[in-house]
């Protein structure tokens, strides 16, 4: 008896279509989501459907799927359902969770970062300038733009046709003199009233006719103004106007494609091949090219085309405002639904087109050119790094090639400003999404401790992964630590893992070797002795590129905060001290610093400052 019993406990957990066959007895047709999981209770698949008792139904059969589907079918061991109240909602909801999830048969857009756009803020003299992230400001934004390279380039000449400011309005209110862009004539100096409201709103009504598209009207608005200046032997502000047409034409060059029958679209074009597929996006807006960016989706081990593109679209748009018209490659699997989810989403109407003949198949006949190349690159790249990762585990001693490698640099000047940089490589390359960066909080650290500064973030690293990932289960956990020093450096680290519990992560010190030169470095493992790569080993190539991308980020990341610290203003920290006052306390004084040296009576002479008030400053600067 106890032994059936003991049979009965071990006996291994249903799963397959039988299992799916008996959810169907509690279903109805409602619209809604489902998630099929493993025996371990993780999501296999997010799908949604018109009716959840006909689709599931359809997983039930024992036969007639396809290899990937009788895969995910054989896995299953439960399922979860919500039901909503129409198609549309259940679209939506599947791919909120499976960018949630990441499901291992569902198709994942991997990098969805947000686009920059240029902004011309709401102020009295608007400033333009490149923007990212959610539209909180109030202005007019354009955009988006494929990258801040592409941005920058645009910013850059738009200065030199409309004379826009750049600078804060903090900075454009405490101005008494002209700032240099003013004189390499990059700004119509309002800051100083160089010129005056109405002319400066028609520069800017010039820019915003040419972000949307009405850039003939803008030339030739200047050319006839370059004409009457002329006529009237104004020959200097005449000769400004030729080299504002001339920057403006640049700026139009520089768009490259500029399509004469398509104002406004998304061009998205897919390539798969070899399992692997490559989404190439193209941003059509104000009949100009503003760039192009390509993807990578994961494939959801064997999606077709149709599904891909879905889920990319359905993705890529879930935080972005799409446009009026999506040129694709290839229909999606519920083209019409996706159309209507989009255009409730955007609150007008949005188009989704497979353009077969004319100007906009040419455009997406141009993408997808772009991404069959791009993915000839991309697989020629993972095949190398497929090599190199294969090399490191050998040289090594490796169990099996590296998925994850962290690699850790520190940076600081005589210990202020210090920050610790991490950054990621594996199968795809730097995984740049993955860069962390840590602020060192540690008030006992020497200044200049590295041991101390690497011990902070490693244990401040670690701690994050045993309580967000104690089963190593999301792929956030290493197989490879490089660490830039020797042997001190490495057992230092490996009593650093030891504390934390974690000793089973194989990690490589990479020491400069003699005259700290390129191509001499020696590797350092625990209780092995040192040894060197040849000077022409591809893997040595490697094992540098990590460590200067590394330090480059680490460099980055302790500038950027080094800068921020400089700029900051000993006033913002003062309570009751806003733009205004602040304004009338450096107009008076001349400088923050003067301000923090002044005398309470000579505080209280200050326009708008009352002796409360004043009274706090004096004891703000002069507490402790």
């Amino acid at each position: 008896m106890s032994h059936d019993n003991d049979s009965a406990n071990t006996s291994p957990t249903p799963k397959g279509h039988a299992v799916i066959a008996d959810y169907l007895k509690r279903l109805d047709g409602s619209p809604g989501v489902y998630r099929m999981l493993d025996e371990q209770g993780r999501v296999l698949y997010v799908g949604k459907a018109r009716s959840l008792k006909k689709r599931v139904a359809n997983y039930a059969k024992p036969t007639g799927h396809t290899a990937r589907i009788a895969r995910m079918i054989s896995q299953t061991a439960s399922m979860m359902f919500l039901t909503t109240r129409t198609e549309t909602e259940a679209l939506l909801l599947e791919q909120n969770l499976i960018k949630q999830l990441k499901p291992h048969f569902n198709v994942l857009l991997r990098d969805d970062k947000s686009f920059p756009n240029i902004l011309v803020t709401g102020h009295a003299f608007p400033q333009i300038k490149k923007h990212r992230g959610a539209k909180k400001e109030k202005g007019a934004y354009y955009g988006p733009f494929a990258s801040a390279d592409a941005v920058n380039r645009t910013l850059n000449q738009l200065q030199k046709v409309f004379l826009l400011r750049n600078c804060t309005d903090a900075m454009f209110e405490s101005r008494t003199r002209p700032c240099l862009l003013y004189q390499i004539k990059r700004c119509a100096g309002p800051c100083v009233d160089r010129v005056s409201a109405e002319d400066y709103g028609a520069l800017v009504t010039d820019a915003t006719n040419f972000l949307t598209g009405r850039s003939t009207k803008v030339q030739e608005h200047l050319a006839a103004e370059m004409q009457a200046a002329s006529e009237a032997m104004e020959f200097e502000r005449a000769a400004v106007l030729r080299d504002r047409i001339k920057a403006l034409t640049q700026v139009q060059q520089a768009q490259g494609i500029n399509p004469r029958g398509v104002s406004e679209a998304d061009v998205i074009a897919l390539h798969m091949e070899g399992g692997q597929a490559c989404v190439q996006i193209f941003f059509i807006r104000a009949n100009q090219n503003w760039g192009n960016r390509d993807f990578y989706p994961r494939t959801g081990a064997g999606a077709g085309p149709g599904e891909v593109l879905q889920a990319f679209v359905g993705q890529f748009y879930d935080q972005k405002d799409p446009p009026k018209l999506i040129l694709l490659s290839d229909p999606l699997d519920d083209h019409d639904l996706m159309a209507e989810a989009l255009s409730e989403k955007a609150g007008r109407k949005v188009e989704l087109a497979v353009p077969l003949r004319g100007e906009k198949s040419e455009l997406v006949a141009g993408a997808q050119r772009n991404a069959r190349e791009s993915l000839g690159r991309k697989m020629a790249e993972t095949a190398t790094q497929t090599r190199l990762l294969a090399g490191l585990a050998e040289a090594f001693d490796l169990d099996e090639p590296p998925k994850r490698i962290e690699v850790y640099d520190n940076s600081h000047i005589q210990g202020t400003n210090a920050v610790g940089g991490m950054i990621v490589a594996g199968p795809e390359g730097f995984e740049k999404s993955q860069y962390r960066k840590f602020n060192i909080k540690g008030e006992d650290l020497v200044p200049g401790d590295d041991f101390g500064m690497m011990k902070e973030v490693l244990t401040r690293r670690f701690k994050r992964l045993l309580k967000e990932d104690p089963d190593r289960e999301q792929g956030h956990w290493p197989d490879l630590l490089l660490i830039d020093g020797g042997a001190g450096q490495v057992s230092a680290v490996a009593e650093i893992m030891e504390d934390l519990g974690v000793e089973d992560i194989a990690m490589v010190g990479v020491a400069k070797g003699v005259d700290r030169d390129h191509g001499k470095e020696e590797f350092h493992r625990r209780g092995e002795r040192p040894f060197a790569l040849k000077r022409n080993d591809p893997v040595l190539y490697f094992v540098q590129r990590m460590r200067d991308e590394a330090h480059r980020f680490a460099i980055g990341t302790h500038r950027a905060k080094r800068a921020k610290s400089n700029m900051a203003n000993p006033l913002d920290e003062v309570p009751g001290v806003g733009a205004a006052r602040k304004r009338a306390l450096l107009s008076h004084f001349g400088s923050a610093k003067a301000v923090t040296r002044a005398g309470l009576e000579d505080l209280k002479a200050v326009d708008g400052v009352s002796a409360a008030l004043a009274q706090k400053i004096y004891d703000h600067f002069r507490e402790g």
